[in-house]
């Protein structure tokens, strides 16, 4: 039999980027994916009809194109076909009186409009943004590097001799304020204050979560340095650069490879074996891109994992369910408001309140009233996603409850089990295409086809969104940071030697960024 140097279970951005650079290495790599092809939640079909191209799970880049991994890949990824559409603007919300405020890659645009909207809400953005650019070094410290290290250790030690402990001790205070609290002080404008309030959701918590300012202000900060990138031809065209690339380098890609159990031996991970009676070895490392729950519960033999690893396994808490709509359309999307026709993704909400309030019927099991609608338009950036003179909208949920309980309008009929039956996933559907259509007239009489996918579709494609959860598990701060996935482990190690765990699950939490599998690859 052959050993392989590495194994990775699972092809998600993560594997993809931590492969990648292990074979770049000159190490013998081998990727394993259950199902039919790489990219976990990277795809892109015809799900309508046939000639419309769309991402049918995620579909914007702009943490991928900051990250150190593309910095690292990107000639590979380059040649191999992999090119970026974009717009100058990459974001905008749009409130139920048409009121609207669209975030512009230009600081002193965005400062104009801002402060047209209400005087002083631009400059008071300016110092938050210029206040946040005095910190980036330990901000970044903290997203991207591993947190259990000593140089990330001394990267704080540093700030703490250099600038002082108050300085420290403010920017911890700092970084873990609400988004409501900081969108309160900073805008007069609530069109203004709700462009940026939707967005922690982006990251899998509401804007009265602590950290919820700060990831406000990151993302704004990454919108203006970099937009909403998609990739040209649609998002599957990175997987097939991702794939090209490995293999350039001597690495192996295996589909319809269901991993049911990691091999060990003396407490070390040795390889693993598939559903189908297969084996493959490793010499080295075994690498695991999925939530706590596949691992510890279903790869792992009991034995092997301690008492406080699986209690928190089993306490391990997977958080808002998601939603996707995907409309073809028979003519381009055209906004009661011309300026958002080219705006990568609008938000739809009745404010920070509205978001805060859907956030909040979510919890309690509810279908809310009126959630926040992220409406992508990714062919105003990449038009050869559709035939000439069509339109396209990637619309997407991020409010919504894994089991239902009921429906905060009174209008939709819940199972008695709560579940997301057809019948609910498509009446719950037209609530949002009726919510869109105030907004763009022409929409419900240019729709040629819809697939609409619930929690429970998104599950039955990729395993790892349990009950709908894009995030790879809450985001809340318990479960963030030095705390995630398990309080019991430390980085990306596990308790079997030469066993490491990466991926929406793991530090440095979900978005498409491939953090993890960047981190565990240069720490190997």
């Amino acid at each position: 039999m052959n050993k392989y140097d590495h194994i990775i279970v699972g092809s998600g951005i993560n594997s993809l980027v931590c492969a990648s650079l292990l074979a770049k290495r000159g190490d013998k790599v081998l990727l394993l994916e259950r199902n039919d092809r790489p990219g976990g939640c990277i795809r892109t079909e015809e799900i309508t009809v046939p000639g419309f191209i769309h991402d049918v799970l995620s579909s914007w880049h702009p943490l991928f194109v900051t990250s150190p991994g593309y910095a690292e890949l990107k000639e590979d990824l380059e040649a191999f076909g992999l090119e970026y559409c974009n717009t100058d603007s990459p974001t905008a919300v749009v409130l139920p009186d048409g009121r609207t405020s669209i975030l512009k890659m230009s600081r002193e645009e965005n400062v104009k409009r801002m402060n047209q909207l209400a005087n002083g809400d631009g400059d008071r953005y300016q110092g938050a943004m210029s206040e946040l650019e005095q910190s980036l070094d330990l901000t970044f410290t903290l997203l991207g590097n591993e947190l259990w290290t000593w140089s990330t250790l001394k990267v704080f030690l540093s700030a703490l001799f250099k600038r002082g402990p108050l300085f420290l001790s403010s920017y911890f205070a700092y970084s873990l304020e609400t988004c409501r609290s900081w969108l309160n002080k900073t805008f007069d404008s609530n069109v203004n204050a709700a462009c940026l309030a939707t967005w922690p959701a982006h990251t899998g918590i509401g804007p009265d979560a602590p950290t919820s300012g700060q990831m406000a202000r990151v993302i704004a900060f990454t919108l203006e340095m970099v937009g909403s990138p998609v990739v040209k031809g649609g998002s599957y065209k990175l997987v097939e650069a991702f794939e090209q690339l490995i293999k350039s380098y001597g690495g192996e890609i295996t589909v319809n490879a269901d991993v049911e159990r990691v091999l060990s031996e003396n407490g070390k991970a040795i390889g693993v074996a598939t559903v189908d009676g297969k084996e493959y070895l490793s010499n080295k490392n075994i690498i695991c891109s999925m939530t706590p729950g596949q691992l510890y519960e279903r790869l792992l033999d009991p034995e092997d994992v301690p008492a406080p690893v699986a209690k928190q396994t089993h306490s391990f808490r997977h958080g808002h369910a998601d939603m996707q709509i995907h409309l073809a359309l028979d003519a381009p999307v055209a906004w009661n408001n011309s300026d958002l026709n080219n705006v990568a993704i609008t938000h739809l909400t009745p404010g920070l309140d509205g978001v805060s309030c859907a956030m909040n019927e979510a919890d309690r099991g509810l279908l809310p009233a009126k959630g926040t609608v992220v409406v992508g338009q990714p062919a105003a950036l990449d038009p050869s996603r559709v035939p000439e003179g069509k339109g396209l909208l990637w619309i997407q949920l991020q409010e919504l409850p894994q089991h239902i309980l009921g429906d905060a309008a009174g209008e939709i009929p819940i199972p008695a089990d709560g579940s997301w039956t057809e019948e609910v996933r498509e009446a719950y559907a037209d609530r949002i295409i009726d919510r869109i259509a105030e907004h763009i007239p022409n929409l419900k009489q240019n729709i040629i086809a819809r697939t609409v996918l619930s929690p429970a579709d998104l599950e039955s494609i990729n395993i790892n969104l349990v009950g709908g959860d894009p995030y790879g598990g809450e985001c809340s701060l318990d479960q963030y940071f030095l705390w995630r996935p398990l309080r019991a482990l430390k980085n990306h190690q596990t308790p079997l030697k030469n066993l490491y765990h990466i991926g929406a699950s793991t530090h440095p939490g979900p978005g498409l960024g491939g953090g993890s599998g960047y981190l565990v690859a240069k720490n190997l």
